[in-house]
């Protein structure tokens, strides 16, 4: 009953993401539409806007999901999220790179290239450690250092209207989905939600102890990385077409743990699906406040949503 609801609720988030909006399309005529059947402005709506907008929520919801689940296992810590490894940070200094350069049709494969890079360096900086705590500070050292280049471009942009899309773009939005940024994001996504996957029976034998799950036959090498290529492409993938959107990783799979337990060979594709519908429930926020003229960007509001639940994970952890 808990699944049918969790998928319930993502059908019904993405049947409000096409409908609503400054012109509002009644549900029944939302697959017509989409189809190419019905009003003219309906389907131009829907195929240009609306349905590519949705699909991109769903699969960097899906990503980032998947992605904190694996990690918060891998940990076993609840408090970690994707962020943790620095791909964002990496992927948001490619994309500023290319937006401080003015290629701005170069900002979605520079970014890709930079979570690839930081995937590289990150499994290099850790070497044949096989432990969490190494790779954890291997990816918050690379993740600051991105995030301090980042800054430096900001700080020597070569004018203000650089720096205004610099600031702009980090802040995270779907305002400009395409059908082909859909087509790219999705593909690299479903690649790395099978990596995450595939770690999923080898995290539920980890939560008994490194040395316990080798001795059952577990390759910590090859759950290293998977796990380091599935968070590299959904986040990379998120971040080249939407830029930085932060905290669903982290509070989407601790919230399902209460109602799903904490296994996470199910967890992780439980919380695909959690991403999934509440970025798209989060994007059709933005689109409602921001009807007045007033743009309120996604990575904003997931922040305002996700900050006081992180500050509440940690003050319940302090007084455990």
């Amino acid at each position: 009953m808990r699944l049918a609801l969790l998928i319930l609720f993502c059908v019904l988030a993405a049947l409000l993401s096409l409908s609503i909006g400054a012109l509002h399309i009644p549900v029944g005529d939302l697959l017509p539409a989409l189809f190419g059947r019905g009003d003219d402005i309906h389907i131009t709506i829907l195929q240009d806007l609306r349905a590519p907008r949705t699909a991109l929520a769903l699969l960097i919801g899906a990503g980032l999901g998947a992605s904190g689940a694996a990690l918060q296992g891998y940990t076993r810590n609840p408090l970690a999220d994707p962020g943790i490894l620095g791909f964002s940070a990496t992927a948001a200094l490619g994309a500023v790179l290319a937006l401080y350069f003015g290629h701005h049709n170069w900002i979605t494969p520079a970014a890709l290239v930079g979570a690839g890079l930081g995937a590289g360096l990150l499994l290099a900086m850790a070497g044949r450690r096989q432990g969490a705590t190494v790779l954890i500070l291997a990816g918050v050292g690379i993740g600051a250092l991105a995030t301090s280049m980042t800054g430096l471009l900001m700080n020597f942009a070569p004018n203000p209207w650089a720096l205004s899309e610099i600031v702009y773009w980090l802040m995270g939005s779907l305002r400009n989905a395409s059908f082909d940024a859909a087509v790219l994001c999705g593909g690299l996504t479903v690649v790395g939600l099978l990596c995450l996957f595939l770690t999923g029976p080898d995290l539920r034998t980890l939560s008994l102890g490194e040395d316990t799950a080798q001795s059952l036959g577990v390759s910590l090498g090859r759950l290293r990385l998977l796990l380091v290529v599935g968070v590299a492409l959904c986040v990379g993938a998120g971040v080249a077409v939407a830029g930085a959107i932060g905290f669903i990783g982290l509070f989407v799979p601790h919230i399902l743990r209460f109602l799903f337990g904490t296994d996470p060979a199910k967890l992780i594709p439980l919380s695909a699906l959690g991403g999934a519908g509440f970025l798209v429930l989060a994007d059709s926020l933005t689109r409602i406040l921001s009807s007045n003229g007033t743009v309120l960007y996604l990575g904003i509001l997931s922040a305002l949503i996700g900050a006081p639940f992180f500050i509440w994970l940690a003050f319940k952890a302090g007084r455990s």
